[in-house]
Protein backbone atom coordinates (compact mmCIF):
# COMPACT_ATOMS: atom_id res chain seq x y z
CA UNK A 1 0.00 0.00 0.00
CA UNK A 2 1.16 3.58 -0.99
CA UNK A 3 2.73 4.72 2.35
CA UNK A 4 0.32 8.07 1.72
CA UNK A 5 -3.16 5.98 1.35
CA UNK A 6 -4.68 5.82 5.05
CA UNK A 7 -6.81 3.04 6.27
CA UNK A 8 -9.89 4.97 7.68
CA UNK A 9 -13.08 2.92 9.84
CA UNK A 10 -15.99 4.73 11.17
CA UNK A 11 -18.29 3.18 13.20
CA UNK A 12 -21.54 3.44 11.62
CA UNK A 13 -23.78 1.11 13.51
CA UNK A 14 -26.43 3.98 14.47
CA UNK A 15 -26.16 4.89 10.44
CA UNK A 16 -29.76 5.48 9.45
CA UNK A 17 -33.19 7.09 10.40
CA UNK A 18 -34.06 4.78 12.77
CA UNK A 19 -31.38 6.55 15.36
CA UNK A 20 -33.21 9.81 15.07
CA UNK A 21 -30.54 12.63 15.01
CA UNK A 22 -27.45 10.40 15.86
CA UNK A 23 -28.50 8.25 12.91
CA UNK A 24 -28.51 11.38 10.76
CA UNK A 25 -25.55 12.73 11.81
CA UNK A 26 -23.70 9.37 11.21
CA UNK A 27 -25.01 9.08 7.57
CA UNK A 28 -24.25 12.32 6.46
CA UNK A 29 -20.83 11.61 7.80
CA UNK A 30 -20.09 8.59 5.97
CA UNK A 31 -22.09 9.56 2.47
CA UNK A 32 -20.21 12.71 2.18
CA UNK A 33 -16.78 11.45 3.30
CA UNK A 34 -17.14 8.60 1.28
CA UNK A 35 -18.16 10.98 -2.06
CA UNK A 36 -15.23 13.26 -1.51
CA UNK A 37 -12.37 11.12 -0.77
CA UNK A 38 -11.31 9.05 -3.45
CA UNK A 39 -7.57 8.17 -2.49
CA UNK A 40 -7.39 6.95 1.11
CA UNK A 41 -9.51 3.23 2.07
CA UNK A 42 -12.28 3.14 4.60
CA UNK A 43 -13.88 0.87 6.29
CA UNK A 44 -17.57 0.77 7.82
CA UNK A 45 -18.92 -1.10 10.57
CA UNK A 46 -22.41 -1.61 10.35
CA UNK A 47 -25.34 -3.53 12.19
CA UNK A 48 -27.43 -6.23 10.92
CA UNK A 49 -30.03 -3.28 10.79
CA UNK A 50 -28.81 -1.05 8.21
CA UNK A 51 -26.14 -2.91 6.53
CA UNK A 52 -28.33 -2.96 3.33
CA UNK A 53 -28.95 0.54 3.61
CA UNK A 54 -25.64 1.87 2.54
CA UNK A 55 -24.90 1.30 -1.20
CA UNK A 56 -21.66 1.33 -2.08
CA UNK A 57 -20.22 0.71 -5.97
CA UNK A 58 -19.13 -3.08 -5.95
CA UNK A 59 -16.25 -2.20 -8.15
CA UNK A 60 -15.00 0.59 -5.16
CA UNK A 61 -12.31 -1.13 -3.73
CA UNK A 62 -11.09 1.62 -1.65
CA UNK A 63 -14.55 0.97 0.59
CA UNK A 64 -15.27 -2.00 2.64
CA UNK A 65 -18.28 -2.78 4.50
CA UNK A 66 -17.70 -4.75 7.70
CA UNK A 67 -20.93 -6.35 9.72
CA UNK A 68 -20.79 -6.12 13.21
CA UNK A 69 -23.48 -7.51 15.09
CA UNK A 70 -23.21 -6.51 18.32
CA UNK A 71 -25.58 -4.24 20.15
CA UNK A 72 -24.36 -0.75 21.68
CA UNK A 73 -23.87 -0.06 24.82
CA UNK A 74 -23.11 -3.67 25.57
CA UNK A 75 -20.10 -5.54 27.19
CA UNK A 76 -20.32 -7.09 23.66
CA UNK A 77 -19.43 -4.22 22.49
CA UNK A 78 -16.93 -3.90 25.01
CA UNK A 79 -15.32 -7.19 24.59
CA UNK A 80 -15.42 -8.28 21.23
CA UNK A 81 -15.85 -5.22 18.88
CA UNK A 82 -12.12 -4.16 19.51
CA UNK A 83 -11.18 -7.63 17.75
CA UNK A 84 -13.40 -6.28 14.55
CA UNK A 85 -10.93 -2.74 14.81
CA UNK A 86 -7.66 -5.03 15.00
CA UNK A 87 -8.32 -7.37 12.09
CA UNK A 88 -8.66 -4.14 10.17
CA UNK A 89 -5.17 -3.09 10.41
CA UNK A 90 -6.64 0.64 10.50
CA UNK A 91 -4.87 3.60 10.87
CA UNK A 92 -7.13 5.57 12.27
CA UNK A 93 -11.08 5.12 13.26
CA UNK A 94 -14.12 7.68 13.77
CA UNK A 95 -16.46 6.80 16.36
CA UNK A 96 -19.28 8.43 16.13
CA UNK A 97 -20.87 8.79 19.45
CA UNK A 98 -19.32 8.06 22.87
CA UNK A 99 -19.25 4.81 23.11
CA UNK A 100 -15.74 3.56 22.16
CA UNK A 101 -14.28 0.54 23.51
CA UNK A 102 -11.96 1.05 26.37
CA UNK A 103 -9.24 -1.51 24.92
CA UNK A 104 -9.60 -0.07 21.11
CA UNK A 105 -6.42 -1.54 19.17
CA UNK A 106 -6.65 1.51 16.61
CA UNK A 107 -5.84 5.33 17.28
CA UNK A 108 -9.05 7.05 17.05
CA UNK A 109 -11.28 10.48 17.17
CA UNK A 110 -14.69 10.60 18.78
CA UNK A 111 -18.02 12.41 18.76
CA UNK A 112 -18.86 13.85 21.79
CA UNK A 113 -22.73 14.85 20.82
CA UNK A 114 -23.66 16.14 24.57
CA UNK A 115 -22.88 14.86 28.26
CA UNK A 116 -26.32 14.10 28.89
CA UNK A 117 -25.53 11.40 30.79
CA UNK A 118 -23.83 13.39 32.98
CA UNK A 119 -26.17 15.87 33.37
CA UNK A 120 -29.94 14.38 33.33
CA UNK A 121 -28.96 10.60 33.86
CA UNK A 122 -31.62 8.28 33.32
CA UNK A 123 -30.59 4.79 33.67
CA UNK A 124 -29.93 2.86 36.35
CA UNK A 125 -26.70 3.46 38.52
CA UNK A 126 -24.72 1.23 37.58
CA UNK A 127 -24.90 1.48 34.07
CA UNK A 128 -24.53 4.92 35.08
CA UNK A 129 -21.09 4.67 36.24
CA UNK A 130 -20.23 2.38 33.58
CA UNK A 131 -21.27 5.31 30.69
CA UNK A 132 -19.10 7.81 32.74
CA UNK A 133 -16.48 5.40 32.76
CA UNK A 134 -16.77 5.28 28.64
CA UNK A 135 -17.00 8.35 28.26
CA UNK A 136 -14.15 9.38 30.21
CA UNK A 137 -11.87 6.52 28.72
CA UNK A 138 -12.88 8.23 25.52
CA UNK A 139 -12.05 11.39 25.72
CA UNK A 140 -8.51 10.89 27.46
CA UNK A 141 -7.36 8.41 24.65
CA UNK A 142 -8.86 9.90 21.60
CA UNK A 143 -6.23 11.79 19.72
CA UNK A 144 -8.93 14.37 18.95
CA UNK A 145 -12.51 14.62 20.15
CA UNK A 146 -15.27 16.45 17.70
CA UNK A 147 -18.49 18.21 19.21
CA UNK A 148 -21.24 19.94 18.01
CA UNK A 149 -21.63 23.42 19.75
CA UNK A 150 -19.30 25.77 21.94
CA UNK A 151 -21.82 24.68 24.54
CA UNK A 152 -20.60 21.07 24.35
CA UNK A 153 -17.30 22.01 24.23
CA UNK A 154 -17.06 24.28 27.13
CA UNK A 155 -19.48 21.22 29.30
CA UNK A 156 -16.36 19.11 28.44
CA UNK A 157 -13.99 20.99 29.51
CA UNK A 158 -15.26 22.12 32.58
CA UNK A 159 -16.34 18.52 33.73
CA UNK A 160 -13.73 16.29 32.61
CA UNK A 161 -10.73 19.04 32.54
CA UNK A 162 -9.43 18.22 28.86
CA UNK A 163 -7.68 20.70 26.92
CA UNK A 164 -9.29 23.09 25.12
CA UNK A 165 -7.18 22.60 21.91
CA UNK A 166 -7.90 18.97 21.74
CA UNK A 167 -11.61 19.69 20.80
CA UNK A 168 -12.89 20.67 17.47
CA UNK A 169 -16.46 22.28 17.12
CA UNK A 170 -18.11 21.21 14.02
CA UNK A 171 -21.67 22.05 13.55
CA UNK A 172 -24.40 19.74 11.96
CA UNK A 173 -26.08 20.22 9.12
CA UNK A 174 -29.75 20.53 7.79
CA UNK A 175 -31.12 19.74 4.72
CA UNK A 176 -34.73 18.31 3.21
CA UNK A 177 -35.45 15.56 5.05
CA UNK A 178 -36.41 13.49 1.81
CA UNK A 179 -33.27 13.75 0.32
CA UNK A 180 -32.78 11.07 -1.90
CA UNK A 181 -36.13 9.88 -2.10
CA UNK A 182 -38.25 9.59 -5.54
CA UNK A 183 -38.64 13.27 -6.18
CA UNK A 184 -41.79 12.10 -8.12
CA UNK A 185 -42.92 9.86 -4.95
CA UNK A 186 -42.59 12.89 -2.14
CA UNK A 187 -44.42 15.07 -4.49
CA UNK A 188 -47.27 13.03 -5.09
CA UNK A 189 -47.99 12.69 -1.30
CA UNK A 190 -51.29 14.64 -0.52
CA UNK A 191 -50.29 16.80 2.15
CA UNK A 192 -54.08 16.76 3.16
CA UNK A 193 -54.33 12.69 3.24
CA UNK A 194 -51.51 12.73 5.45
CA UNK A 195 -52.50 14.74 8.03
CA UNK A 196 -55.71 12.63 7.89
CA UNK A 197 -53.81 9.74 8.28
CA UNK A 198 -52.73 10.83 11.23
CA UNK A 199 -56.00 12.11 12.60
CA UNK A 200 -54.32 15.28 12.46
CA UNK A 201 -56.53 18.56 11.73
CA UNK A 202 -55.63 22.32 11.61
CA UNK A 203 -54.17 24.32 13.41
CA UNK A 204 -52.00 22.78 15.83
CA UNK A 205 -48.39 23.03 17.33
CA UNK A 206 -45.43 20.28 16.71
CA UNK A 207 -43.08 18.43 18.45
CA UNK A 208 -40.97 16.27 17.07
CA UNK A 209 -37.89 13.88 19.19
CA UNK A 210 -37.55 11.44 21.36
CA UNK A 211 -39.09 11.45 25.11
CA UNK A 212 -36.23 10.87 27.45
CA UNK A 213 -36.10 13.31 30.75
CA UNK A 214 -34.44 16.11 29.66
CA UNK A 215 -36.62 16.62 26.59
CA UNK A 216 -38.73 18.07 29.43
CA UNK A 217 -42.14 17.07 27.59
CA UNK A 218 -44.49 16.82 30.74
CA UNK A 219 -43.89 20.07 31.31
CA UNK A 220 -45.15 20.50 27.72
CA UNK A 221 -47.79 18.50 27.87
CA UNK A 222 -48.99 20.21 31.15
CA UNK A 223 -48.58 23.57 29.79
CA UNK A 224 -50.20 23.28 26.79
CA UNK A 225 -53.46 21.43 28.06
CA UNK A 226 -53.54 24.61 30.54
CA UNK A 227 -53.30 27.03 27.65
CA UNK A 228 -55.60 25.44 25.77
CA UNK A 229 -58.08 25.38 28.07
CA UNK A 230 -59.05 28.57 26.93
CA UNK A 231 -57.72 28.08 22.74
CA UNK A 232 -59.42 23.97 22.66
CA UNK A 233 -59.32 24.41 18.80
CA UNK A 234 -55.48 24.02 18.93
CA UNK A 235 -54.13 20.62 18.97
CA UNK A 236 -50.74 19.37 20.03
CA UNK A 237 -49.03 16.95 17.40
CA UNK A 238 -46.29 14.59 19.04
CA UNK A 239 -43.85 12.42 16.59
CA UNK A 240 -41.75 10.10 18.16
CA UNK A 241 -41.49 6.15 18.39
CA UNK A 242 -43.07 4.81 21.17
CA UNK A 243 -40.42 3.52 24.43
CA UNK A 244 -40.83 3.43 27.77
CA UNK A 245 -40.43 7.09 28.34
CA UNK A 246 -43.23 8.10 25.13
CA UNK A 247 -45.39 5.51 27.73
CA UNK A 248 -45.20 7.55 30.36
CA UNK A 249 -45.34 10.76 28.87
CA UNK A 250 -48.23 9.87 27.20
CA UNK A 251 -49.76 8.34 30.67
CA UNK A 252 -49.54 11.40 32.22
CA UNK A 253 -50.97 12.92 29.23
CA UNK A 254 -53.94 10.86 29.24
CA UNK A 255 -54.61 11.58 33.41
CA UNK A 256 -55.05 15.37 32.66
CA UNK A 257 -56.81 15.08 29.76
CA UNK A 258 -59.12 13.00 31.64
CA UNK A 259 -58.72 15.62 34.71
CA UNK A 260 -59.22 18.61 32.49
CA UNK A 261 -61.93 17.26 29.96
CA UNK A 262 -60.06 18.32 26.96
CA UNK A 263 -60.02 15.30 25.11
CA UNK A 264 -58.31 15.50 21.43
CA UNK A 265 -56.32 18.25 22.15
CA UNK A 266 -53.08 15.72 22.22
CA UNK A 267 -52.29 13.60 19.44
CA UNK A 268 -49.38 11.19 19.70
CA UNK A 269 -48.45 10.01 16.30
CA UNK A 270 -45.49 7.54 16.93
CA UNK A 271 -42.82 6.96 14.33
CA UNK A 272 -43.24 9.18 11.11
CA UNK A 273 -40.89 9.01 8.07
CA UNK A 274 -39.21 11.65 6.84
CA UNK A 275 -41.46 12.44 3.85
CA UNK A 276 -44.25 12.69 5.94
CA UNK A 277 -42.29 13.85 9.14
CA UNK A 278 -41.90 17.15 6.27
CA UNK A 279 -45.50 17.50 5.21
CA UNK A 280 -45.98 18.17 9.18
CA UNK A 281 -43.45 20.16 9.90
CA UNK A 282 -44.95 22.55 6.65
CA UNK A 283 -48.63 22.49 8.17
CA UNK A 284 -47.81 23.52 12.04
CA UNK A 285 -48.52 26.88 13.47
CA UNK A 286 -45.55 26.42 15.56
CA UNK A 287 -42.47 24.06 16.44
CA UNK A 288 -42.27 23.73 20.22
CA UNK A 289 -38.90 22.57 21.32
CA UNK A 290 -39.20 22.61 25.57
CA UNK A 291 -35.79 20.79 26.48
CA UNK A 292 -33.72 21.43 29.35
CA UNK A 293 -30.77 20.21 28.18
CA UNK A 294 -29.28 19.61 24.21
CA UNK A 295 -25.75 19.57 22.44
CA UNK A 296 -26.63 20.88 19.07
CA UNK A 297 -31.03 20.20 18.80
CA UNK A 298 -31.61 19.57 15.14
CA UNK A 299 -35.26 19.61 15.17
CA UNK A 300 -35.93 22.93 15.23
CA UNK A 301 -33.76 23.67 12.34
CA UNK A 302 -35.78 21.27 10.16
CA UNK A 303 -38.45 23.45 11.53
CA UNK A 304 -37.18 26.27 9.98
CA UNK A 305 -36.08 24.46 7.29
CA UNK A 306 -39.82 23.75 6.75
CA UNK A 307 -40.64 27.20 6.84
CA UNK A 308 -42.11 26.47 10.62
CA UNK A 309 -41.90 29.25 13.03
CA UNK A 310 -39.75 27.54 16.47
CA UNK A 311 -41.25 28.59 20.12
CA UNK A 312 -38.01 27.30 22.41
CA UNK A 313 -36.53 26.97 25.33
CA UNK A 314 -33.95 29.41 26.35
CA UNK A 315 -31.55 27.00 28.10
CA UNK A 316 -28.26 24.86 27.01
CA UNK A 317 -26.85 24.98 23.30
CA UNK A 318 -29.82 26.68 21.99
CA UNK A 319 -29.32 29.95 21.77
CA UNK A 320 -26.07 29.68 20.31
CA UNK A 321 -27.18 27.10 17.31
CA UNK A 322 -30.79 28.86 16.62
CA UNK A 323 -29.59 32.51 17.79
CA UNK A 324 -32.68 34.85 16.28
CA UNK A 325 -34.35 32.09 14.30
CA UNK A 326 -36.78 31.22 17.67
CA UNK A 327 -39.08 32.94 20.63
CA UNK A 328 -37.10 31.92 23.74
CA UNK A 329 -38.75 30.63 26.60
CA UNK A 330 -37.87 29.70 30.04
CA UNK A 331 -38.67 25.65 29.97
CA UNK A 332 -39.30 25.71 33.64
CA UNK A 333 -42.08 28.46 34.16
CA UNK A 334 -45.79 28.10 32.58
CA UNK A 335 -46.25 31.77 32.61
CA UNK A 336 -43.64 32.20 30.39
CA UNK A 337 -44.74 29.89 28.19
CA UNK A 338 -48.18 30.60 27.68
CA UNK A 339 -47.27 34.32 27.33
CA UNK A 340 -44.67 33.60 24.54
CA UNK A 341 -46.90 30.79 22.81
CA UNK A 342 -49.54 33.67 22.86
CA UNK A 343 -47.13 36.50 21.58
CA UNK A 344 -46.52 33.92 18.25
CA UNK A 345 -50.23 32.67 17.96
CA UNK A 346 -51.37 36.15 17.75
CA UNK A 347 -49.11 37.81 15.66
CA UNK A 348 -48.44 36.54 12.31
CA UNK A 349 -45.60 38.59 11.40
CA UNK A 350 -43.73 38.15 14.12
CA UNK A 351 -44.15 34.47 13.05
CA UNK A 352 -43.10 35.35 9.50
CA UNK A 353 -40.16 37.09 10.62
CA UNK A 354 -38.46 34.17 12.74
CA UNK A 355 -38.92 32.09 9.62
CA UNK A 356 -37.18 35.01 7.72
CA UNK A 357 -34.44 35.01 10.19
CA UNK A 358 -34.14 31.23 10.46
CA UNK A 359 -33.29 30.97 6.87
CA UNK A 360 -30.02 32.78 7.41
CA UNK A 361 -29.24 30.90 10.42
CA UNK A 362 -29.54 27.62 8.33
CA UNK A 363 -26.57 29.03 5.95
CA UNK A 364 -24.26 28.41 9.00
CA UNK A 365 -25.41 24.37 9.05
CA UNK A 366 -24.24 22.31 6.05
CA UNK A 367 -23.95 18.41 5.84
CA UNK A 368 -21.21 18.98 2.89
CA UNK A 369 -19.25 20.83 5.47
CA UNK A 370 -19.20 19.25 8.55
CA UNK A 371 -17.85 16.49 6.16
CA UNK A 372 -15.52 18.13 4.94
CA UNK A 373 -14.34 19.62 8.12
CA UNK A 374 -14.77 16.06 9.94
CA UNK A 375 -12.69 14.45 7.32
CA UNK A 376 -10.09 16.95 7.93
CA UNK A 377 -9.78 16.42 11.72
CA UNK A 378 -8.64 12.87 10.83
CA UNK A 379 -5.75 14.03 8.93
CA UNK A 380 -4.81 16.65 11.85
CA UNK A 381 -4.13 13.36 13.94
CA UNK A 382 -2.61 10.91 11.36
Amino acid sequence: MNKNIKKIGIDARFYGPFAKGLGRYTQEIVDNILKMDNENEYVVFLGKHNFDELEIDTNNKKVKKVLVDIKWYSWQEQLFFPFYIWREKLDLIHFTHFNVPIFCPANFVVTIHDLILTKHPFVYNLKDFFYRLVIKSALKKSKKVLTVSNFTKDDIVEQFKIKADKIKVIYEGVSNLSKGRDSLFVSKLNKDEVLSDYRISSPYFLYVGNAYPHKNLEFLVESFLKWSLKKNDFKLVMVGKEDFFYKRVKERAFDLIEEMSCRDSIIFTGYVPDDKLEILYQRAMIYIFPSLYEGFGLPPLEALFNSCPVLSSKEASMPEIIQNGALYFDPRDYNDFKNKLNLLVDNENLRQNIVKHGQEVLKRYNWWECAYQTRNSYFEVL
